[in-house]
């Protein structure tokens, strides 16, 4: 009882500040489905959203204070159904094998992949003997070779030969899982050709979207067209979200300032694009007092502000960072028009809730966790600062400082995530971004404006000018600080508590009221141990069966210099010391003869052979107590065996050495029977529930 009785004085202090707590429990909920190792049925859901309903009604005969707490179960319990009603209602065929055959379909999208290679994503695809109801919905071809037939446009059906295959799963137990993001995504087989991509047909009229879409191809063309060099793909970049034309440096660089989100159409540009807006309208509508007399002028500004951010948030694609940025912007928009405060913890709570409802699956991205850690923490630290008196400081030096602390709390709220999820830190993305952002908001984005509104007359190129100046300053700032010795440093991956970790004890000292709020630095200290303890593993054996690498006295050793290149990087750069993958080949660690590694890991012997030549010279296990090979290995070996048929069923293999044995954990061990890795996916077949 008197534990219930503090509860309850405890959360009485709190009302009125409870709401932004919503999403917190809401994407607790979401995180749980996501965390489990069995897909629940329609019976599951049903008995949770029962249970959901209870607690809404029991909190009525609680006393005041403890209202909370059903209503916390139930936004945990509605967190779970919506992810769970989410994954099923995306689904679609995901392809079970590996096909080399002809490719039919409808050009939907146009990219560049991870090696710079043009990309198609198709729609409407056609597969040879394949029927319908097992053609996956969409398929991404990375286009290499000679590709001089035609110049592929959104809307057009081609055709071509390609080499397709399932979706990959993470490259190591605990890693990024990119089968569940094309899953929501319905894209289900990706691949390449080296053949020409033919016309089948032209565009079509199409839907809306699509005629969208090559708006925006059009409008990019003409802005590079315009802008020679990087300057056009930057301005292309931020103008309508196509980033296909960055040179792959320049983006390294930007990286390594931690200014690549200036890259990405997302809140600063959405919130830059309409503060400019909203400033020009108002004092546009300020110069008619005839007018302001009679209607507000800020309303007006703000109804004016949310239609450009609409258009731009059409006209950029309408990808999940923008989609964020959007309703983020509209929510503080419509708190200006019904004369409400417009940056509060509330509405970040309301624009995390509708984001986490329309796309739950993006409580696990880098994009949702970093912009939301930004939004949170600036929000709180301006809010914070209101409580003081700043009128000693002189009015010309506050948008300086404004500036300096902004970067600064949004650099600290979001490292934590980009480490975690890029392994690196900038270590001058402070300064980076002081002399970027600047320039950013008061050159570069109302050059942009300024372009559109000067098309009609022709005189278009005033703007663009203008906007290429900015640029070239912000990608001058990114070369100087990226060749800083030092620039950037890498980090291990850490455990899957810790980020949980962190954003709850960071989220108790924002959102508690009261000295409780110092209970959040616990969490987050707890986090920082668990990630400086968190343990590498001592084996990992990719899912092709090719390549396997050992944590050795100077690094992670690999048994190939080449070849499974994609889990090769991933590996080292978990590993916190990404190196070229040749020069982790020549790490002492194996011993390789030919096709032949041999590993001693504790006390465990690993011998690894790849090719059917090297495996037929392999007797029983030759001592070893694990083989690995990239080839379907019979019965009758007296060791566990790592054949190309458990890799493919059971995914990519970690060890972890205890006590001198070895430990091997799979990705399946992680991530259980899910809709995304089900063997149900992977026939190509639609789920029951629909």
């Amino acid at each position: 009882m008197r534990l219930l009785t503090w509860l309850d004085r405890g959360l009485l202090g709190q009302q009125g500040h409870l709401f932004g707590w919503a999403p917190v429990f809401f994407g607790a909920g979401i995180a749980l489905y996501f965390g489990l190792r069995v897909e629940p049925g329609w019976a599951v859901h049903a008995g949770l959203i029962l249970v959901a309903l209870v607690c809404v009604l029991v909190r009525r005969r609680m006393p005041d204070g403890l209202r909370a707490l059903p209503m916390a179960a139930a936004l945990v319990l509605a967190g779970v159904v919506v992810a769970g009603v989410r994954a099923h209602a995306v689904a679609e065929p995901v392809l079970g094998f590996r096909y080399y055959g002809p490719v039919e379909g409808r050009v939907i999208e146009i990219d560049r992949s991870a090696s710079d290679a043009q990309r198609l994503t198709l729609d409407n695809v056609v597969l040879r003997n394949m029927p319908p109801d097992r053609t996956p919905a969409r398929v991404r071809v990375s286009l290499h070779g000679s590709q001089d037939f035609i110049d592929p446009a959104p809307g057009q059906t081609v055709i071509l030969t390609a080499h397709l295959s399932p979706p990959a799963g993470p490259v190591e137990p605990g890693g990024f899982d990119f089968r569940r993001m094309a899953w929501f995504e319905r894209l289900g087989a990706v691949g390449y050709t080296r053949t020409p991509v033919l016309l089948a047909s032209p565009a079509e009229a199409g839907s809306a979207g699509l005629a969208i879409y090559r708006f925006r191809v059009a409008i990019s063309a003409w802005v590079q067209a315009a802008l020679p060099d990087e300057r056009g793909a930057f301005a292309a970049a931020i103008m309508t979200g196509d980033r296909s034309a960055m040179g792959q440096e320049v983006i390294a660089d930007l990286r390594a300032a931690n200014l690549a989100h200036l890259l990405a159409i997302s809140g600063l540009h959405m919130g830059l694009l309409t503060g400019f807006v909203f400033a020009v309208i108002r004092n546009a509508l300020l110069l008619w007092p005839g007018f302001t007399l009679r209607r507000p002028a800020k309303k007006y500004a703000a109804m004016g502000a949310l239609v450009v951010a609409a258009g731009y948030y059409a006209m950029s694609g309408g990808n999940v960072a923008t989609e964020r940025a959007f309703i983020m912007v509209g929510v503080i928009l419509v708190a200006v028009m019904l004369d409400r405060r417009a940056l509060t913890l509330r509405a970040v709570a309301i624009a995390a809730m509708i984001v986490l409802v329309l796309r739950p699956e993006a409580l696990s991205g880098p994009g949702f966790q970093m912009s939301f850690a930004a939004t949170t923490a600036l929000v709180a630290v301006f809010g914070w600062l209101r409580r003081f008196d700043m009128d000693w400081l002189p009015r010309r030096l506050r948008p300086a400082l404004g500036v300096v602390l902004s970067s600064l709390v949004a650099g600290l709220a979001t490292a934590p995530f980009a480490a975690a999820h890029f392994n690196q830190v900038s270590h001058y993305g402070l300064l980076a971004n002081v002399l970027a952002v600047p320039v950013m908001g008061t050159v570069v984005m109302p050059a942009a404006v300024l372009t559109v509104v000067l098309v009609p007359l022709g005189l278009s190129g005033a703007g663009l000018w203008l906007m290429g100046l900015g640029i070239r300053w912000i990608l001058g700032v990114a070369d100087r600080v990226a060749g800083l010795e030092g620039a950037v440093g890498h980090v291990h991956s850490p455990a899957a508590p810790v980020l949980g970790l962190l954003a709850l004890g960071a989220l108790v000292v924002v959102l508690w009221q009261g000295r409780g709020r110092l209970a959040g630095l616990a969490p987050m200290v707890l986090a920082a141990v668990i990630w400086a303890g968190t343990e590498r593993p001592a084996l990992l054996v990719a899912d092709s069966g090719a390549l396997v690498g050992v944590m050795g006295p100077e690094g992670r050793a690999l048994s190939k210099p080449r070849g499974d290149g994609f889990a090769a990087r991933a590996w080292l750069e978990n590993d916190g010391a990404p190196v070229p993958q040749a020069q982790a080949h020549a790490r002492p660690g194996m011993r390789i003869t030919g096709r032949r590694q041999d590993m001693q890991i504790g006390a465990t012997r690993v011998l690894a052979v790849r090719g059917k030549l090297a495996l037929a010279e392999v007797v029983g296990c030759d001592g070893a107590a694990i083989l690995v090979s990239n080839q379907q290995v019979g019965p009758g070996r007296d060791c566990t065996v790592l054949d190309l048929g458990r890799l493919r069923e059971r995914g990519a293999v970690a060890g972890y050495l205890r006590d001198e044995a070895l430990d091997l954990v799979s990705v399946r061990d992680r991530t259980g029977d899910r809709l995304w890795n089900s063997r149900e996916a992977r026939l190509a077949t639609r789920p029951a529930w629909r």
